[in-house]
């Protein structure tokens, strides 16, 4: 399918956009999901699921084959906005990681995946299991469009070419496996590697949460292993509540208050200031916050852009923007 230009555009900043999201070295609040010894907090057939040198193993053999894909779950609750790290290598055989997925009994799993095998085409793909099929080859960026009897997928850019990152996977070796879902976003890496941007746009079949598991395929004998598995919920920061905002400008020192209500990633509210009391609306996106404000001042109709991060000492701060032209440097702090 051709593109016009302005989806091409909007696809190159939704990109440019993701890839810095998902190459963020920030690691604070990932929490263990595999303590190394064990298989607590772990759900698999015990036919096929152990540890092994510290790692989740799955393996089949010609004597103990299993009929069907067979998954070990995590029982630790459901997955929604996250970024999962962990490390794999397969023997033989393909394999895949499952988020926001469904537990459909006895060890089956259908939803989203990010794949991987022991051959040269699949790693780095994102395949639902038990749904739609492949969402986006290695090397594309796609997005899914609802169709009349099936989803359109429609490649919006690429990625690289599939050789190239093959040749970037080390065969029967430990690789890092890094995914990141974001709303209806989903980034899928390989040793620092972007394999896939997926943007599902098919309300009715796309799943906003759903459980974590890991597959051992059916077919002919392999061996699959998991370690150090991490993961990092991707949440608004909570701001509702009283502000009171400094802005700094060459003439002093503003200072409103900003009144908000928050629904998710949703933000309402008052201000009080120069500009008088005024509603204001906005967002919440993980830490980073947007919000307008409109009034008069000096007989000038005024428009004030907000934009900043919420930072770990639980203050706010970032630049704001008058009718789009002058900025200026803003802090917030809450009342108690």
């Amino acid at each position: 399918m051709k593109t016009s230009l302005r989806s091409t555009l909007a696809a190159a900043a939704l990109l440019a956009g993701l890839t810095f999201q998902a190459t963020a070295a920030d690691t604070d609040g990932f929490v263990s999901l595999f303590n190394g010894k064990d298989l607590e907090g772990w759900d698999g057939n015990p036919k096929f699921w152990s540890v092994r040198d510290g790692a989740i193993t799955g393996q089949t053999t010609a004597e103990n084959p299993t009929r069907g894909n067979t998954f070990i779950i995590w029982r630790g609750g459901t997955v929604g906005d996250f970024e999962l790290r962990l490390q794999y290598k397969i023997i033989n055989g393909n394999s895949g990681i499952q988020y926001r997925s469904k537990d459909l009994g006895n060890w089956v799993v259908g939803g989203y995946q990010g794949d991987f095998e022991a051959g040269n085409t699949y790693s780095g793909i994102l395949y639902e299991e038990k749904g739609r099929g492949i969402l986006a080859q290695r090397g594309q960026f796609t997005q899914i469009l609802p169709g009349e009897k099936k989803p359109e997928i429609e490649v919006m850019g690429s990625l690289g070419e599939s050789a190239d990152i093959q040749a970037n996977i080390k065969k029967e070796d430990w690789n890092d496996y890094k995914i990141i879902a974001h709303e209806n976003r989903f980034v899928h890496m390989i040793n620092g590697r972007v394999t896939a941007i997926v943007v599902d746009n098919d309300i009715e079949n796309r799943v906003s949460s759903g459980i974590l598991a890991l597959q051992l395929h059916a077919g002919p004998p392999m061996t699959v292993q998991f370690r150090d598995i991490k993961i990092r919920k991707i949440n608004p920061v909570e701001v509702g509540g009283v502000w009171d905002v400094k802005v700094y400008s060459d003439q002093g020192v503003g200072t409103p208050v900003f009144f908000f209500e928050q629904e998710g990633t949703h933000l309402a509210g008052q201000y009080q200031g120069l500009l008088g009391k005024q509603s204001v609306q906005g967002t919440v996106n993980g830490d980073s916050v947007k919000f307008s404000v409109s009034g008069e001042y000096q007989g000038q109709n005024v428009v004030a852009h907000y934009r900043g991060h919420h930072q770990l000492d639980g203050t706010l701060a970032g630049e704001v923007s008058f009718n789009d032209s002058l900025s200026m440097k803003w802090t917030g702090m809450r009342k108690q």
